[in-house]
Formats: C-alpha cells, structure tokens, sequence
C-alpha cells in the first residue's frame, strides 16, 4: 500500500513539475526479471524510473552514503532498495541484487557507479554485465536527459523537459571464462554506446565517439529516411 502511495504521489508531482516524455515505454517487462541500466545525472533519476513501471519488484542498487539522509533513507527502505558500498567490492549487495533478480526482480542500476558530475557519460564499470551473466537475466538501456539540472529548475517551478527514451533488450550470449574480462568490457561498451545513441550530442561523454555509439546512430539516421 505504502509503495501504491508514493508511486501515485511522485507521478504527480513529476506530472506538475516537469514537462516530461517516454520513449520506448513498449520495452519495459511486465513481468519477469531484468536489470535497468541507467545512465545517472541527478537525485531525480531514480524516482523517475520508479514512476515508469508499476511493478512491487522494482528495486535498485544504492549508494550507502545515501543513508545519511533521513528522507532518502527512508524512501529507499520502502522500495527495498539494495544498498551498496561504492568504494569496494560489495560482495553482499551484489548476493541481493542476484537473489532479486532470481526471484523475478526488476532491478534499476547505474553502470557509471555514480552520479554525472558534469552531465555527461563517464567510463562505466563492468558490474552491471557481470551481475547479468550470473543472474541470466537482459538489460534495458535507459537513457535520460534534461534532469542534470532539472530538480533546481523543478524547484524553482520552471517545470524542466525531461526525457526518458528505454532501449531494446541486451542479452549476454553464453561465453568462455578464459574471455571473461573482454567479453563483460563488449558487453559494458554495448549498453553504454545504446544509451549514448539515445541521449543529445551533448551528454554522450566518454563514448560519443566510439565506433559501436557511431553505428548505431548511423543506423538510426537510415530508419528516418
């Protein structure tokens, strides 16, 4: 019930507060497990998400740091939010992010690790591929714009354009453990370059000019014509 509340209360408040658009809303799973893979921006992110899919098992992986904010930290509870060190290798968050997952779970993760500091992509880690493989689950590209700075416009009730554009499934075929390392750092590259292809010009970072961000936009450009 407490869950039901709050979504209804956040799709109200980012109805009022923000001009916002979905793209891509057709992929998001009814059911069945899947990682969100998220590029991050802002405090706004995750909430953004929440308010997309309307399933109980929607989590994700937050940092611990967050638990110093009473109000984050309670939110975070009630959507049984997975906290996770950042600064090490968290071997029991990364256990409950897999129990969810092979439970069914959606579960929202951003491959940066960390929030944009300059709005843009940065390197992303390779624990979302990882967590993947080891769950046999797909991954959903989401890409957003337009929060970087939208929760002090939001504030100041200029009401931001924010989007959220969701990608196609990414799924990780079976592979050799001796390729392990290159095949999670393709796969990395793969859901970065998706999300890149989705964002403006502006926010694609570290991976506006890789070959796979290239291809993907060159075919983009051949379905609109």
């Amino acid at each position: 019930m407490i869950k039901k509340i709050l979504f209804a209360v956040t799709s109200f408040l980012f109805r009022i507060l923000t001009r916002l658009s979905v793209v891509g809303r057709e992929n998001l799973p009814e059911q069945g497990p899947a990682i969100l893979a998220v590029n991050h921006l802002n405090i706004l992110d995750a909430p953004l998400i929440f308010i997309q899919i309307p399933r109980p098992d929607l989590t994700a992986l937050v940092a611990k740091k967050h638990q110093k904010n009473p109000f984050l930290r309670i939110i975070v509870n009630i959507i049984g939010g997975i906290w996770i060190n950042r600064d090490e290798a968290d071997t029991q968050a990364m256990r409950a992010a897999r129990e969810h997952l092979r439970k069914g779970g959606l579960l929202g993760i951003a491959p940066e690790g960390t929030r944009s500091p300059t709005g843009v992509l940065n390197p992303a880690k390779t624990g979302v591929a990882y967590l993947a493989d080891k769950a046999k689950v797909p991954i959903i590209p989401i890409a957003i714009s337009g929060t970087y700075q939208g929760l002090k416009k939001a504030l100041l009730l200029q009401r931001p354009s924010i989007t959220v554009q969701v990608g196609k499934p990414i799924v990780i075929a079976p592979f050799e453990r001796k390729d392990r390392e290159a095949i999670l750092q393709h796969y990395t590259d793969e859901i970065m370059c998706q999300i890149a292809a989705m964002l403006p010009p502006a926010q694609r970072g570290a991976y506006a000019n890789h070959p796979r961000t290239i291809e993907l936009l060159e075919g983009q450009a051949v379905s609109d014509n």
